[in-house]
């Protein structure tokens, strides 16, 4: 779980505007935030399982409005996956 000030520094760094915090790139740092503590609890428990199907899907979601974020603006995807240190 994100910490609240994790949250908002991440919303900041993210938004395209001064009220803006659900678009599409604030969406797909959020969940890369919570992709990345997911990642670190499993180098520990290895063998939890319920919690590696729950990362495939949050995967999953990122991939997917990424997917859409690539179609609507290509720059700010670009930046978007440079920003967070994705690949594709």
């Amino acid at each position: 779980m994100l910490a609240k000030d994790k949250k908002k520094t991440v919303i900041e760094k993210f938004k395209k505007h001064p009220k803006d915090s659900g678009s599409a790139s604030i969406q797909v740092a959020l969940l890369s935030e919570r992709i990345k503590y997911i990642t670190d609890h499993l180098k520990k428990h290895k063998k939890d399982f319920h919690t590696r199907r729950g990362l495939l899907a949050l995967v999953g979601r990122r991939r997917r409005l990424l997917d859409y974020l690539k179609k609507q603006d290509p720059t700010h995807y670009e930046g978007v996956l440079k920003e967070l240190d994705l690949k594709k």
